[in-house]
């Protein structure tokens, strides 16, 4: 709920994906500017589609903020190897979490 507001009051036009399975698919019919990916997703790793998004040169401009509950330095370390552009934990501020997008954005 707070990520859909935040994107809604940014004016932004987002899409919810809930399985990781669907996220590279959906991603690459989209081609977004910024995708929001969660580390634990039920199927299919936030780690997993990460990889997947930098391996494939047609997604390369996307930006990626990963966001997990677990928010040791290990974990960030390794979203941040993987190709995340930014790392949020859970739960997290609005306020952060607004300036991350509207820095990932440069909006």
């Amino acid at each position: 709920m707070a990520i859909e507001y935040v994107l809604t009051r940014e004016g932004l036009t987002h899409e919810r994906v809930s399985m990781g399975a669907a996220a590279l698919p959906r991603i690459r019919a989209l081609s977004p500017d910024l995708v929001l990916l969660d580390v634990m997703l039920p199927d299919v790793s936030g780690h997993d589609i990460c990889r997947g998004l930098r391996e494939d040169p047609a997604l390369a401009g996307v930006r990626v903020l990963m966001m997990t509950a677990r928010g040791s330095a290990n974990d960030r370390r390794r979203a941040m190897d993987e190709g995340a552009d930014a790392f949020v934990t859970k739960p997290f501020d609005v306020k952060d979490l607004r300036a991350e997008v509207r820095r990932l954005l440069q909006i």
